[in-house]
């Protein structure tokens, strides 16, 4: 096949792409219209997540959907109009959380995740950037003995997939957390195979240098218009105009409106994410990132600061921002992390993350156009999935067996 590749985003699936494919001796160029890391990549918990074996499923319980129907919960808020917009693909997720359905995905999806940390480690190595993952795993807070149970119970599921883990008790997390206050808690799980970044843009922008000083090109354009002229792929950019024999879409949130002129629809819906760093009380410290599991928010210890990361929020892309969710957050981070002082950044970051009904992403060549290869939809593990969706798409690119069976991945499942 010819090697001349264009891969659109460069957030980690799209870096990792670049870099992959740049490893196997395509000439790539990787264009975004901001910076390596810059977007959903740069706003994440952080966190490389072995043990996410379980996709976020739609709720189905009737006393979940009471809870989440008023909009005051802290792990998800709704716009009634995004709702309203995105009606087909939520009734389809719904359908797809279904327990048999949903068991299947699970299935599916942990192929992906069973290699997340060991496709990280090979690229980390290579960018010299290893000083910016620490393998000290995460804990998930429980608030009730109920929820403490229900996650133990999942955990040890999960031990079928490889993941490790440890129960703490109120004792045993309060000396994991000396600056915790674990008087709400009822117990917590670490997660230890699971793996912290305390810059994820800086992990990304890491990873795009060793793709540039490896002869990759990095271009900064906004994209306006993709279009196929006889065997070639033709980009127009702000900055002129790309041509290649191979195009990659791996733009996130954006993928589905560039690949519309194309005639291709497909489902994808938004989940926007906040987060905030602060400064803490001299003395205090965090020394992993901790996962409210009640309440859906995240602290997390960067290089910035502490990172308070709140849950989802359906919303159009082009609604205004709200805070009232980091607003409720960071009064509940206040009373679990005393320490926790002012704001750093006079503005909460916010960015979304892009979702499928089926809680799969869209990995492999796309079913209506000759070297057109599609990458995105990986809802809130982007971050973590990254370089093994690189791996994943070079293999299936270049011809060669592909490390797992991509075929729950591909993109005419929603034709």
């Amino acid at each position: 096949m010819k090697k001349e590749t264009i891969v659109i985003g460069a957030g980690m699936v799209g870096t990792s792409i670049a870099w992959h494919l740049n490893q196997r001796g395509h000439t790539v160029t990787l264009v975004d219209r901001k910076a390596p890391g810059e977007e959903t990549s740069y706003g994440n918990a952080g966190l490389i997540q072995r043990e996410a074996i379980y996709p976020h499923s739609f709720p189905r319980e009737l006393s979940e959907i009471l809870r989440i129907l008023p909009n005051q919960s802290t792990d998800i808020r709704y716009r009634p109009g995004a709702m309203l917009h995105y009606a087909s693909p939520l009734m389809q997720y719904w359908k797809n959380s279904a327990p048999e359905r949903f068991g299947q995905i699970v299935k599916e999806w942990a192929t992906l995740i069973e290699h997340c940390t060991t496709e990280h480690e090979r690229m980390f190595t290579a960018a010299g950037a290893s000083d910016l993952v620490r393998k000290v795993g995460w804990i998930q807070t429980h608030r009730s003995h109920k929820s403490w149970q229900e996650g133990l119970h999942a955990a040890e599921k999960a031990t079928h997939h490889g993941v490790e883990f440890k129960s703490l008790d109120k004792a045993a997390l309060q000396e994991a957390e000396p600056s915790l206050n674990v008087s709400v808690y009822a117990g917590a799980i670490h997660w230890l195979n699971s793996w912290q970044v305390v810059n994820p843009s800086g992990l990304v922008k890491a990873y795009a240098k060793n793709f540039a000083d490896n002869g990759g090109t990095l271009q900064q354009s906004e994209i306006q218009a993709i279009r196929k002229e006889g065997d070639e792929w033709v980009v127009s950019t702000s900055d002129g105009t790309l041509r290649a024999a191979n195009l990659v879409v791996a733009a996130g949130p954006w993928s589905a409106e560039l690949l519309k002129p194309l005639g291709y629809d497909f489902p994808l819906f938004p989940l926007r994410g906040h987060h905030r760093h602060y400064k803490l009380a001299e003395g205090a410290v965090l020394n992993h990132s901790v996962i409210d599991n009640d309440k859906g928010f995240v602290l997390g210890p960067m290089q910035a600061g502490v990172r308070l990361t709140t849950g989802a929020e359906f919303a159009l892309m082009t609604d205004p921002v709200r805070t009232d969710q980091i607003t409720e957050d960071e009064k509940l981070a206040r009373e679990i992390m005393p320490a926790l002082r002012e704001g750093i950044e006079p503005q909460p970051w916010f960015g979304s993350r892009p979702c499928m009904p089926d809680m799969k992403p869209v990995i492999g060549a796309a079913h209506a156009h000759q070297q057109l290869w599609l990458a995105f939809g990986h809802a809130h593990q982007g971050f973590t999935l990254g370089p093994a969706t690189g791996r994943l798409m070079a293999e299936m690119m270049e011809g060669d067996t592909p490390y797992i069976n991509p075929q729950p991945f591909r993109s005419d499942r929603f034709a």
